[in-house]
């Protein structure tokens, strides 16, 4: 079987499809195209006063893009809820090969020196799509997940694509749209209108910003100094 190509992934992301297999050991991969996709508005995270206080206390440490096999291969094991998932060797080689290239990143929680929860995705013009996240310990995805909608609002990202609306990503923010208002929110954040044929889309928005103290207008006068949970609490603002 070919290798899943990385270009041909990232044609795939600019149209709304993206790749699965149907076990870990599958030896190819589908595509798919939701008919309802989950979408995370950047500035309706749900931020609970439980999760705040976690954030900052600083129990965890988070970093972006030190551990992103490690976090790719936690995505992919199988735990007592999830018997099985969808990321084959084929798809941990492509997206290695897409974060080699700076496409996709990682954010990582650490507790006491160990990695325990994170999540990864693909970034593609003014969009980041969410591909999967882990937890071994109590709140450690949601902390990872605060501090990438913080980091995508700072960067001025318009789109954070969830894939398929959860539960657990339903607390916090995500909600359910069709597949003529997904393509909008996405045509949008990939350069305004359609991507031009054989070039991908590319824009404004700075995965990186907040590490050098930017921050978006309206909360330049709260926040200042090196990100921590306390600077993250005030970029989402707490709600009930």
């Amino acid at each position: 079987m070919a290798a899943l190509d990385p270009d041909l992934l990232l044609r795939a992301y600019s149209v709304g499809v993206f790749p699965m297999a149907s076990t870990r050991d599958a030896a190819d991969v589908f595509w798919v195209e939701p008919k309802k996709r989950g979408v995370l508005p950047l500035d309706g995270f749900h931020l609970s006063r439980s999760l705040a206080k976690t954030l900052r206390s600083d129990r965890f440490t988070v970093t972006v893009d030190t551990a992103f096999g490690e976090v790719v291969a936690f995505c992919a094991e199988a735990t007592a809820r999830r018997p099985d998932t969808w990321i084959n060797p084929d798809i941990e080689v492509a997206y290695a090969e897409l974060h080699r290239r700076g496409y996709a990143h990682s954010v990582e929680a650490w507790l006491d020196g160990e990695l325990v929860g994170g999540l990864y995705g693909v970034r593609l013009g003014g969009a980041f799509f969410g591909e999967s996240m882990f937890s071994r310990a109590r709140d450690a995805s949601k902390v990872a997940l605060a501090y990438l909608v913080a980091r995508l609002r700072v960067g001025g990202f318009q789109l954070l694509d969830c894939q398929f609306l959860t539960e657990h990503l339903a607390s916090m923010g995500t909600i359910e749209v069709g597949r003529d208002a997904y393509v909008a929110l996405l045509d949008k954040a990939l350069g305004l209108g359609s991507v031009a044929a054989g070039a991908l889309p590319s824009g404004p928005a700075d995965f990186f910003a907040i590490d050098f103290g930017a921050a978006p207008d309206d909360v330049a006068a709260t926040v200042s100094g090196p990100t921590s949970g306390c600077r993250i609490v005030q970029l989402l603002g707490q709600t009930s």
